[in-house]
């Protein structure tokens, strides 16, 4: 990284990619730890599984019936059942060993109960009397209320095969097989399987903590009464969404009003649960861009003993950071919107800091392309960053017969237009609102980010485009 005076004279305009490469290259993954399962759902496994019993552990009925023995039922008719001789019931979670079916014999046998000694196949309630003498079963008469119980008779009307309605043992997983590979995203259906197998708990590596933080006095939290020349807080929201659709643990703060000092304490503050601090608003170039102001100070501040007042024990939140040793740089960014962005690490942890632009559209923008894989990264995903398709221009919704204007892009700026996807054997991308960055309407209606590159002017429609789909 530069020097963040060298930043503030603007002497260099960084470009979308080497931005993002000096992110990923300081952002690494979080340590392992042992997550029990719920806890561990979205994050990414740090060691291969194995199976220590097979699944199913036992042979098992897949259907409410009777257990029997398939040669009992081969000549069975609607016309001419076969007539067998109930033992008792096997109930799910039963050892199945209390009863033996012998020739001529059935037992009453419930799902996922398993198979008792001498049965190899089960016969569907459905295709039985079930104990009555009368017509086809729908069900099985509840234990506690038939009066023949777990005795009697049973007539089957169809013939069984062997191992039909079984699920056999090991026939999912068996043992010592690999149940998951390291570097799998635990979603529900890898929890099902670790806790199918015994496994109350994995060694992943955690989602990060990140506190996202807004800053401005003319901000007002939603719910509250406008003063004026306040606005709501939406920044916050939409990062905190975002982030936490990215992954991450998420803890948002209200909006800062613009002193340095009152930044710079609520920093110190968060630093406790933060992996991953993220910032919007102040980092341009104006008078009240607390932000730049706050962090520029305590990187330029040497580390080491504090002088004067506080190296004789009076409390100073500035030189504790600064031995702390903060560093942020404060960069321009060839890219429209977001130019003015921040980057670096504060905290005796050296927790990584993102600092974005405040309008709405740009700090969203940001978190898509810096923020986002960084959490990702974090995380230890090998997948960081949204998909990336082309598409054919084509003009906004409403723009009438008349052809509005091709796209116009700045030169030797990366541009970065909200759109509205359509997918299929044609893909096509239409433009949704105009290209300033403070407007939300247009930004709650698109689903994807039309990229116009730095050597790019002027789109024509019906040209080929590179999108990101952010949905």
């Amino acid at each position: 990284m530069s020097s963040t005076t060298e930043q503030a004279t603007g002497a260099r305009t960084w470009s979308v990619a080497e931005h993002l490469d000096d992110i990923l290259t300081a952002v690494q993954p979080l340590e392992p730890i042992e997550l029990n399962l719920l806890d561990a759902q979205g994050c990414v496994l740090v060691e291969q599984v194995t199976v220590p019993v097979a699944l199913p552990p036992f042979d098992n009925s897949s259907m409410d019936g009777y257990a029997v023995r398939a040669a009992d039922t081969e000549r069975a008719s609607e016309a001419s059942p076969a007539v067998l001789t109930v033992i008792g019931d096997v109930a799910a979670g039963s050892s199945g060993t209390e009863l033996t079916v012998g020739p001529g014999r059935a037992a009453r046998i419930m799902t996922g109960a398993p198979l008792p000694p001498g049965a190899d196949a089960v016969a569907p309630v459905e295709w039985t009397d079930g104990g009555t003498g009368a017509g086809p079963a729908r069900t099985m008469a509840p234990h506690s209320a038939s009066p023949q119980g777990s005795g009697g008779q049973v007539r089957v009307h169809r013939a069984v095969t062997p191992h039909a309605h079984v699920r056999a043992r090991g026939g999912d997983v068996c043992a010592g097989d690999v149940a998951l590979e390291a570097g799998t995203v635990l979603g529900p259906p890898q929890i099902a399987l670790l806790s199918a197998i015994g496994r109350p708990a994995a060694r992943v590596r955690p989602r990060p903590r990140v506190v996202v933080l807004s800053t401005g006095s003319e901000l007002a939290q939603p719910g509250e009464e406008l003063a004026a020349g306040q606005i709501y807080d939406s920044n916050s929201f939409a990062l905190a969404a975002a982030a936490k659709d990215a992954g991450a643990i998420v803890y948002r703060v209200g909006a800062v009003t613009d002193d340095a000092e009152t930044l710079r304490s609520t920093i110190e503050d968060q630093l406790i649960r933060a992996d991953l601090l993220v910032t919007t608003g102040g980092v341009s170039v104006g008078a009240y861009d607390v932000v730049k102001e706050a962090l520029t100070a305590v990187a330029e501040e040497e580390p080491g003993e504090p002088e004067g007042e506080a190296a004789e024990g009076e409390e100073d939140e500035n030189a504790a950071l600064a031995v702390h040793r903060a560093h942020v740089e404060f960069r321009t960014l060839a890219m429209q919107p977001g130019k003015p962005q921040g980057f670096g690490t504060i905290g005796p942890d050296r927790t990584p800091i993102l600092t974005l632009p405040g309008n709405p559209v740009s700090s969203y923008v940001s978190f898509e392309l810096f923020v986002r894989p960084a959490i990702r990264a974090m995380m230890g995903l090998a997948d960081l960053h949204r998909p990336v398709v082309g598409a054919t221009l084509l003009p906004p919704h409403g723009a009438g017969d008349e052809e509005p204007a091709p796209l116009t892009s700045p030169g030797g700026k990366r541009q970065f237009l909200r759109g509205t996807y359509t997918g299929g054997e044609r893909p096509e991308v239409r433009p949704v609102g105009g290209s300033g960055s403070h407007l939300i309407g247009a930004l709650a209606h698109a689903d994807a980010l039309i990229v116009l590159p730095e050597t790019v002017t002027e789109a024509a429609w019906g040209s080929e485009v590179e999108v990101v789909l952010l949905g």
